[in-house]
C-alpha cells in the first residue's frame, strides 16, 4: 500500500465522519463478538469462542438501539466474513452502517447521494469523479435509478422472476447485469428487489411481491446496500429458518437465531437502514481496482 494511500483512507473515514456527526447521528460502538449474525445463506460468520462469532454486520446490534428508541445512528466498524478473497473482498473488512427512524429507504438514497459528493469534493477535489476499471463516474450528475425488473427485461432480455425459478439470478446478475451498469457514468440505483430477495428489507405496501430494498452500483461495483426495514418478528423469524433450510440443503451449517434481536423488533418503529463498504468506496476514490492497494495489510502480509 502507498503512503499516499493511507493518506486518503484516513481521509475519507474522517469525511464519512464528519458528514454524519453535522446532520446529527449518534456515533456507536457495538461488540464485533456476538452469539448470532442474522442467518444468510450465502454468508459465512467465522466461528471464534464456542458458539460465539465475528460480527459479519454490525446491523443486529444497531437495530436494537433503534427499538430502544435512539433516531439516528451510524458506526464505522470491522466486520468477518469466512472465505471471502479476491480483488474486491477480504475477510475482516470495514463497513460503515447507518440507521434512520421515521423513514424509509428512499431517503437513504438521498444520503448516498449527498455524501459521496461531499467525498467528492474533498478528497478529490481536482477530479471529483471517482474510477474504477479505467471508468470514471460523476456523482453531480443526475443518478440513474432502475427496477431490479426492469434491468433484467432490458439488459438481459429476461424475466427477473423466472430467473429466480431456474435458480439464474446470481449468474445474470454478475455476467449481464453489473457489466451493462459499468457502462454508466453516473452511479446507479438498482431498486425495488423481488420478495424472495427482500432478506431483512419490508415488502412494498401494496405489492408484496417487491421490497424496499436497494443496492448501489459506481463502474458495475456495488458499493452499498440498503432498505426499509422489516419490523415484523413473526415474518423475520421465518425468514431466518427459510435462510437456514437454504444453508442445510446446500451443506452449509445451520446458524442460531439472535433471539434478543427477535424479542425486541415489535419495538422498533418505521425505520431504513443501509450498510456501505469503505473498502471499495476507498478504491474508487483512489482510482484503483484492487483492493489489495488501500489497506495497510492484507492477509497474505501478515
Amino acid at each position: 500500500m502507498k503512503m499516499d494511500a493511507l493518506w486518503l483512507r484516513a481521509n475519507v473515514i474522517k469525511t464519512i465522519r464528519d458528514f454524519f456527526w453535522e446532520r446529527g447521528f449518534l456515533e456507536v460502538e457495538t461488540p464485533l463478538l456476538i452469539p448470532a449474525n442474522a442467518p444468510e445463506e450465502y454468508i459465512n460468520p467465522i466461528i471464534t469462542l464456542p458458539s460465539w462469532q465475528l460480527q459479519t454486520s454490525p446491523e443486529i446490534c444497531m437495530k436494537r438501539l433503534l427499538c430502544r428508541g435512539h433516531q439516528k445512528l451510524f458506526q464505522i466498524s470491522h466486520c468477518w466474513r469466512s472465505n471471502e478473497r479476491g480483488s474486491r473482498h477480504l475477510s475482516e473488512f470495514t463497513m460503515l452502517e447507518w440507521y434512520r427512524a421515521g423513514c424509509d429507504y428512499k431517503t437513504l438514497m438521498v444520503d448516498c447521494e449527498e455524501m459521496l459528493q461531499h467525498i467528492a469534493k474533498t478528497c478529490i477535489p481536482e477530479s471529483g469523479y471517482f474510477e474504477y476499471n479505467s471508468a470514471r463516474i460523476d456523482p453531480f450528475i443526475p443518478w440513474q435509478r432502475i427496477s431490479v425488473q426492469e434491468a433484467f427485461l432490458h439488459f438481459g432480455q429476461v424475466d427477473v422472476y423466472d430467473c429466480l425459478r431456474k435458480g439464474l439470478y446470481e449468474e445474470i446478475l454478475t455476467s449481464v447485469i453489473e457489466p451493462a451498469l459499468a457502462k454508466f457514468d453516473a452511479p446507479v440505483i438498482l431498486l425495488d428487489y423481488p420478495a424472495e430477495l427482500a432478506a431483512l428489507a419490508r415488502t412494498k405496501p401494496g405489492d408484496n411481491n417487491l421490497s424496499e430494498r436497494f443496492e448501489l452500483y459506481l463502474g458495475g461495483l456495488e458499493l452499498a446496500n440498503g432498505f426499509s426495514e422489516l419490523n415484523d418478528p413473526l415474518e423475520q423469524r421465518v425468514r431466518f429458518e427459510e435462510a437456514n433450510r437454504v444453508r442445510s440443503n446446500i451443506g452449509q451449517a445451520v446458524l442460531p437465531l439472535p433471539e434478543p434481536f427477535l424479542d425486541t423488533l415489535a419495538y422498533m418503529p418505521p425505520s431504513a437502514g443501509i450498510a456501505l463498504g469503505i473498502d471499495r468506496l476507498v478504491m474508487l476514490t483512489a482510482g484503483t481496482d484492487s483492493i489489495d492497494e488501500i489497506v495497510a495489510f492484507t492477509p497474505e502480509d501478515l
